[in-house]
Protein backbone atom coordinates (compact mmCIF):
# COMPACT_ATOMS: atom_id res chain seq x y z
CA UNK A 1 0.00 0.00 0.00
CA UNK A 2 1.20 3.48 -0.68
CA UNK A 3 2.68 5.03 2.31
CA UNK A 4 0.50 8.24 1.36
CA UNK A 5 -2.70 6.56 1.97
CA UNK A 6 -2.03 4.98 5.10
CA UNK A 7 -4.05 6.60 8.28
CA UNK A 8 -1.22 6.60 11.02
CA UNK A 9 -3.51 7.02 13.74
CA UNK A 10 -5.46 3.43 12.92
CA UNK A 11 -2.24 1.52 12.26
CA UNK A 12 -1.38 2.51 16.27
CA UNK A 13 -4.69 2.39 17.30
CA UNK A 14 -5.23 5.71 18.93
CA UNK A 15 -7.65 8.59 17.92
CA UNK A 16 -6.66 11.88 16.09
CA UNK A 17 -6.78 13.98 19.48
CA UNK A 18 -3.79 11.37 21.18
CA UNK A 19 -1.30 13.16 23.38
CA UNK A 20 2.57 11.83 22.42
CA UNK A 21 1.89 10.07 25.48
CA UNK A 22 -0.31 8.12 24.41
CA UNK A 23 1.05 7.69 21.02
CA UNK A 24 4.38 6.31 22.56
CA UNK A 25 2.65 3.82 24.72
CA UNK A 26 0.27 2.32 22.15
CA UNK A 27 4.06 2.16 19.78
CA UNK A 28 5.42 0.00 22.93
CA UNK A 29 2.54 -2.04 23.19
CA UNK A 30 2.26 -3.02 19.51
CA UNK A 31 6.34 -2.77 18.60
CA UNK A 32 6.85 -5.55 21.16
CA UNK A 33 4.10 -7.45 19.90
CA UNK A 34 5.14 -7.55 15.89
CA UNK A 35 9.02 -7.78 16.61
CA UNK A 36 10.74 -9.65 14.60
CA UNK A 37 12.58 -11.15 17.47
CA UNK A 38 9.19 -12.31 19.05
CA UNK A 39 8.09 -13.63 15.66
CA UNK A 40 10.76 -15.04 14.10
CA UNK A 41 10.29 -16.17 10.01
CA UNK A 42 7.19 -13.85 10.38
CA UNK A 43 6.59 -11.79 7.01
CA UNK A 44 3.43 -10.42 7.62
CA UNK A 45 4.70 -9.93 11.62
CA UNK A 46 7.89 -8.15 9.74
CA UNK A 47 5.53 -6.08 7.70
CA UNK A 48 3.43 -4.91 10.40
CA UNK A 49 6.39 -3.76 12.71
CA UNK A 50 7.86 -1.59 9.66
CA UNK A 51 4.40 -0.20 9.21
CA UNK A 52 4.08 0.85 12.84
CA UNK A 53 7.54 1.74 13.39
CA UNK A 54 6.76 4.38 9.96
CA UNK A 55 3.52 5.25 11.61
CA UNK A 56 5.07 6.19 14.80
CA UNK A 57 7.77 8.05 13.40
CA UNK A 58 5.08 10.93 12.44
CA UNK A 59 2.59 10.97 14.65
CA UNK A 60 5.90 11.52 17.47
CA UNK A 61 7.53 14.46 15.12
CA UNK A 62 5.28 17.50 15.80
CA UNK A 63 6.28 19.31 12.71
CA UNK A 64 5.92 15.74 10.86
CA UNK A 65 1.95 15.01 12.49
CA UNK A 66 1.07 18.94 11.87
CA UNK A 67 1.64 18.21 8.20
CA UNK A 68 -0.03 14.83 8.11
CA UNK A 69 -2.90 16.35 10.32
CA UNK A 70 -2.64 19.01 7.63
CA UNK A 71 -2.53 17.60 4.05
CA UNK A 72 -3.66 13.81 4.48
CA UNK A 73 -2.62 11.34 2.72
CA UNK A 74 -0.02 14.33 0.51
CA UNK A 75 1.54 15.06 3.99
CA UNK A 76 4.85 14.35 2.46
CA UNK A 77 4.30 16.91 -0.53
CA UNK A 78 2.30 19.48 1.24
CA UNK A 79 -0.69 21.30 -0.49
CA UNK A 80 -1.52 20.21 -4.25
CA UNK A 81 1.48 17.57 -4.26
CA UNK A 82 4.17 20.51 -4.10
CA UNK A 83 6.77 19.73 -1.46
CA UNK A 84 6.77 22.09 1.58
CA UNK A 85 9.24 24.98 1.31
CA UNK A 86 8.83 25.21 -2.65
CA UNK A 87 5.66 27.34 -2.82
CA UNK A 88 7.71 30.07 -1.25
CA UNK A 89 9.33 30.84 -4.39
CA UNK A 90 6.32 30.41 -7.32
CA UNK A 91 6.17 32.63 -10.35
CA UNK A 92 5.76 36.35 -9.65
CA UNK A 93 7.39 36.86 -6.71
CA UNK A 94 10.45 38.53 -6.02
CA UNK A 95 13.91 39.21 -3.71
CA UNK A 96 13.86 42.55 -2.54
CA UNK A 97 15.80 45.09 -5.06
CA UNK A 98 14.51 42.99 -7.81
CA UNK A 99 12.45 43.38 -10.66
CA UNK A 100 8.54 42.89 -10.50
CA UNK A 101 7.41 40.32 -12.50
CA UNK A 102 10.68 38.77 -12.83
CA UNK A 103 11.65 35.19 -12.49
CA UNK A 104 12.06 33.88 -8.52
CA UNK A 105 15.49 34.35 -7.35
CA UNK A 106 16.31 31.43 -4.73
CA UNK A 107 18.82 32.11 -2.01
CA UNK A 108 19.68 28.93 -0.99
CA UNK A 109 21.30 30.05 2.20
CA UNK A 110 18.60 32.22 3.78
CA UNK A 111 16.24 29.97 2.23
CA UNK A 112 16.57 26.81 3.59
CA UNK A 113 20.14 26.73 5.59
CA UNK A 114 22.10 25.17 2.51
CA UNK A 115 21.94 23.83 -0.78
CA UNK A 116 21.56 20.08 1.00
CA UNK A 117 18.97 20.84 3.21
CA UNK A 118 17.23 22.51 0.44
CA UNK A 119 16.63 19.79 -1.94
CA UNK A 120 16.13 17.62 1.24
CA UNK A 121 13.10 20.32 1.90
CA UNK A 122 12.15 19.51 -1.93
CA UNK A 123 12.16 15.75 -1.71
CA UNK A 124 10.20 15.65 1.60
CA UNK A 125 13.12 13.19 2.89
CA UNK A 126 14.97 12.26 -0.31
CA UNK A 127 17.44 9.64 -0.45
CA UNK A 128 20.28 11.80 1.07
CA UNK A 129 17.76 13.14 3.91
CA UNK A 130 16.83 9.51 4.37
CA UNK A 131 20.10 8.53 4.57
CA UNK A 132 21.32 10.84 6.71
CA UNK A 133 18.27 10.23 9.14
CA UNK A 134 18.37 6.67 9.18
CA UNK A 135 22.00 6.62 10.21
CA UNK A 136 21.84 8.94 12.53
CA UNK A 137 22.63 7.69 16.36
CA UNK A 138 19.74 8.34 18.63
CA UNK A 139 19.38 7.98 22.51
CA UNK A 140 17.16 5.19 23.93
CA UNK A 141 13.73 6.53 25.42
CA UNK A 142 14.32 6.80 29.54
CA UNK A 143 12.31 4.00 31.49
CA UNK A 144 10.66 3.90 34.80
CA UNK A 145 10.07 1.23 37.58
CA UNK A 146 8.67 1.34 40.85
CA UNK A 147 10.55 0.03 43.64
CA UNK A 148 9.43 -0.73 46.68
CA UNK A 149 11.65 0.67 50.08
CA UNK A 150 11.06 0.19 54.06
CA UNK A 151 10.97 2.75 56.16
CA UNK A 152 13.93 1.81 58.05
CA UNK A 153 15.73 1.77 54.59
CA UNK A 154 14.21 5.15 53.99
CA UNK A 155 15.67 6.46 57.50
CA UNK A 156 18.98 4.87 57.08
CA UNK A 157 19.97 5.27 53.77
CA UNK A 158 22.72 3.58 51.96
CA UNK A 159 23.32 1.23 49.14
CA UNK A 160 20.57 -1.14 47.78
CA UNK A 161 20.60 -4.11 45.16
CA UNK A 162 17.56 -4.05 43.08
CA UNK A 163 16.18 -7.21 40.60
CA UNK A 164 14.45 -5.49 37.92
CA UNK A 165 13.46 -6.33 33.52
CA UNK A 166 15.88 -4.53 31.86
CA UNK A 167 15.18 -3.84 27.49
CA UNK A 168 17.76 -5.27 26.37
CA UNK A 169 16.80 -5.01 22.85
CA UNK A 170 13.30 -3.61 21.30
CA UNK A 171 10.48 -6.02 22.74
CA UNK A 172 13.04 -7.78 25.00
CA UNK A 173 14.31 -7.06 28.48
CA UNK A 174 16.67 -9.04 30.59
CA UNK A 175 16.44 -9.08 34.39
CA UNK A 176 19.26 -7.43 35.63
CA UNK A 177 20.87 -6.58 39.22
CA UNK A 178 21.93 -2.84 39.77
CA UNK A 179 23.11 -1.08 42.77
CA UNK A 180 21.22 1.94 43.67
CA UNK A 181 22.06 4.64 46.66
CA UNK A 182 18.92 5.32 48.56
CA UNK A 183 19.30 8.56 50.25
CA UNK A 184 18.35 8.67 53.70
CA UNK A 185 14.97 10.12 54.06
CA UNK A 186 13.90 9.53 50.99
CA UNK A 187 10.13 10.28 50.43
CA UNK A 188 7.09 8.23 49.26
CA UNK A 189 7.07 9.02 45.08
CA UNK A 190 10.95 10.09 44.81
CA UNK A 191 12.59 9.54 41.60
CA UNK A 192 15.69 7.61 41.47
CA UNK A 193 18.07 8.44 38.07
CA UNK A 194 20.29 5.02 36.78
CA UNK A 195 22.27 6.38 34.30
CA UNK A 196 22.13 4.20 30.69
CA UNK A 197 19.70 1.91 32.15
CA UNK A 198 16.94 2.40 29.76
CA UNK A 199 15.57 1.99 26.20
CA UNK A 200 18.08 0.97 23.80
CA UNK A 201 19.41 3.22 21.35
CA UNK A 202 19.14 3.34 17.51
CA UNK A 203 22.16 3.15 14.83
CA UNK A 204 24.82 2.76 18.02
CA UNK A 205 23.09 5.99 20.07
CA UNK A 206 23.64 5.56 23.83
CA UNK A 207 20.79 4.00 26.01
CA UNK A 208 18.37 6.01 27.91
CA UNK A 209 18.24 6.16 31.97
CA UNK A 210 16.08 4.29 34.11
CA UNK A 211 14.43 6.51 37.25
CA UNK A 212 13.27 4.07 40.33
CA UNK A 213 9.82 5.43 41.66
CA UNK A 214 9.90 4.81 45.21
CA UNK A 215 7.25 3.23 46.91
CA UNK A 216 7.72 3.17 50.65
CA UNK A 217 5.74 0.01 52.42
CA UNK A 218 3.63 0.69 55.06
CA UNK A 219 5.01 0.42 58.28
CA UNK A 220 3.43 -1.96 61.46
CA UNK A 221 3.36 0.52 64.08
CA UNK A 222 4.78 3.92 62.66
CA UNK A 223 3.29 6.30 60.64
CA UNK A 224 4.91 8.71 58.12
CA UNK A 225 4.02 12.53 57.41
CA UNK A 226 6.05 14.45 55.64
CA UNK A 227 9.32 14.03 57.97
CA UNK A 228 7.34 13.64 60.64
CA UNK A 229 6.69 10.42 62.63
CA UNK A 230 3.83 9.27 64.89
CA UNK A 231 3.12 6.05 67.03
CA UNK A 232 0.68 5.29 69.45
CA UNK A 233 2.56 4.11 72.52
CA UNK A 234 0.48 1.94 75.47
CA UNK A 235 0.72 3.34 78.76
CA UNK A 236 -0.65 1.24 81.62
CA UNK A 237 -3.61 3.30 83.22
CA UNK A 238 -2.05 3.76 86.44
CA UNK A 239 1.29 5.60 85.28
CA UNK A 240 -1.73 7.82 83.07
CA UNK A 241 -3.62 8.78 86.45
CA UNK A 242 -0.72 8.95 88.62
CA UNK A 243 2.11 9.71 85.71
CA UNK A 244 5.25 7.79 85.32
CA UNK A 245 8.03 6.94 82.45
CA UNK A 246 6.99 5.27 79.27
CA UNK A 247 9.17 3.82 77.06
CA UNK A 248 8.97 4.12 73.16
CA UNK A 249 10.47 2.87 69.97
CA UNK A 250 11.81 5.08 67.86
CA UNK A 251 13.45 4.50 64.28
CA UNK A 252 16.80 5.51 65.99
CA UNK A 253 16.48 2.96 68.89
CA UNK A 254 14.26 2.88 71.99
CA UNK A 255 13.72 5.40 74.80
CA UNK A 256 11.70 6.40 77.83
CA UNK A 257 9.78 9.70 78.45
CA UNK A 258 7.94 10.88 81.50
CA UNK A 259 4.04 11.34 81.06
CA UNK A 260 2.75 13.68 84.28
CA UNK A 261 -0.34 12.32 85.81
CA UNK A 262 -3.69 12.23 85.02
CA UNK A 263 -2.17 12.01 81.66
CA UNK A 264 -5.85 11.37 79.11
CA UNK A 265 -6.06 8.84 76.36
CA UNK A 266 -5.18 10.17 73.32
CA UNK A 267 -2.81 13.01 74.47
CA UNK A 268 0.19 13.43 71.72
CA UNK A 269 3.70 14.03 72.86
CA UNK A 270 6.21 15.34 71.05
CA UNK A 271 9.96 14.26 70.80
CA UNK A 272 12.02 16.54 69.33
CA UNK A 273 14.30 15.71 66.23
CA UNK A 274 13.34 11.41 66.60
CA UNK A 275 11.81 11.57 63.30
CA UNK A 276 12.79 10.94 59.83
CA UNK A 277 16.22 12.95 58.06
CA UNK A 278 15.22 15.92 55.70
CA UNK A 279 16.81 14.87 51.86
CA UNK A 280 18.75 18.04 50.82
CA UNK A 281 16.84 19.16 48.58
CA UNK A 282 13.68 19.46 51.38
CA UNK A 283 15.58 20.87 53.82
CA UNK A 284 15.16 24.44 54.11
CA UNK A 285 17.81 26.96 55.44
CA UNK A 286 16.72 27.00 59.61
CA UNK A 287 15.11 23.74 59.84
CA UNK A 288 16.43 21.42 61.98
CA UNK A 289 17.90 17.82 60.14
CA UNK A 290 15.03 15.67 61.04
CA UNK A 291 12.02 15.85 61.67
CA UNK A 292 10.17 15.15 64.87
CA UNK A 293 8.30 11.95 67.03
CA UNK A 294 5.03 12.02 68.00
CA UNK A 295 3.36 9.82 70.48
CA UNK A 296 0.29 9.25 71.38
CA UNK A 297 -1.12 8.01 74.49
CA UNK A 298 -3.33 4.93 74.15
CA UNK A 299 -4.24 4.02 77.75
CA UNK A 300 -4.27 0.26 78.94
CA UNK A 301 -6.73 -1.06 81.11
CA UNK A 302 -5.98 -3.48 83.27
CA UNK A 303 -7.12 -7.03 82.86
CA UNK A 304 -7.73 -10.24 85.32
CA UNK A 305 -7.80 -8.43 88.48
CA UNK A 306 -7.06 -9.68 91.37
CA UNK A 307 -9.58 -9.42 94.54
CA UNK A 308 -7.83 -6.80 95.88
CA UNK A 309 -7.28 -4.67 92.84
CA UNK A 310 -11.00 -4.85 92.35
CA UNK A 311 -11.53 -3.71 95.63
CA UNK A 312 -8.93 -0.79 95.37
CA UNK A 313 -11.06 0.16 92.16
CA UNK A 314 -14.58 0.28 94.37
CA UNK A 315 -13.20 2.06 96.65
CA UNK A 316 -12.19 4.32 93.87
CA UNK A 317 -15.79 3.98 92.58
CA UNK A 318 -16.84 5.54 96.17
CA UNK A 319 -15.06 8.05 96.22
CA UNK A 320 -15.26 9.20 93.06
CA UNK A 321 -19.49 9.24 93.48
CA UNK A 322 -19.52 10.83 96.83
CA UNK A 323 -17.24 14.00 95.48
CA UNK A 324 -13.74 13.35 97.23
Amino acid sequence: MDTRTKDYYKILGVGRSASEKDIKAAYRKLARKYHPDVNPGDKSAEDRFKEIGEAYEVLSDPEKRRRYDQFGSGWARGPQGVPPGWEVFRQGQRRPGGPAGAAPTIDFETAAGDLGEFFDSLLGRGARGATRTATRPRAGEDLEQEVSVTLEEAYNGGLREFVIDVPTTPGATARERIEVKIPPGVRDGTRLRVAGKGHPGSNAGPRGDLYLRIRLKPHERLERRGDDLYADVAVPLVDAVLGGEVEVHTLSGSGTFRIPPETQNGKTFRLTGQGMPRMGGAREADAPPRGDFYARVRVVLPERLSDRERQLFEELKKVRREGG
